[in-house]
């Protein structure tokens, strides 16, 4: 059995060292894996200045919620608290990234973008459009209420 587990470490480590495709609007595909190791291989594929949000934006999660715990799901970034869920993602659009915050709705000040989705609520950063302190603000306040069970 401990056999397997290496081979599949083995594997998932070689997927996260081929240079991985850009999707539609230069999204990162990156196979589903948990931990810091696929998230840091989806920012450093993001395209220009977005790689650099990307680290900022990950400095910053991991700075406000000591003991994060990271995933990428659906070719995106997940950050969450164990056996709590996910309370926050962030996906490579064309002309930003999209931060999802599962429980918007409930920070305050609200994110300002709205969702169809009842208590999601988003944030699309441009380059360099990014208010730290409040996005650290509302990552604090996310990873205080229930995560989603994804």
């Amino acid at each position: 059995m401990a056999g397997n587990t290496s081979e599949k470490s083995a594997k998932a480590a070689e997927r996260v060292a081929t240079k991985p495709t850009l999707l539609s609007g230069g999204n990162p595909q990156i196979p589903k894996g948990y931990g810091d190791a696929p998230v840091q291989a989806y920012i450093a594929a993001m395209p220009g200045w977005k790689s650099d949000v990307g680290r900022r934006l990950d400095a910053i999660i991991v700075r406000t919620v000591p003991g994060v715990h990271k995933a990428v799901k659906w070719n995106s970034p997940f950050y969450g608290i164990e056996g709590q869920g996910w309370f926050l993602s962030f996906h490579v659009f064309t002309r930003y990234v999209k931060v999802t915050f599962f429980r918007g709705t409930s920070l305050r000040p609200v994110p300002p973008g709205e969702s169809k989705h009842k208590e999601v609520r988003y944030l699309d950063v441009y380059e360099d459009q990014l208010d730290e302190a409040q996005f650290a603000a509302w990552v604090k306040q996310a990873s205080q209420l229930p995560g989603e069970q994804l």
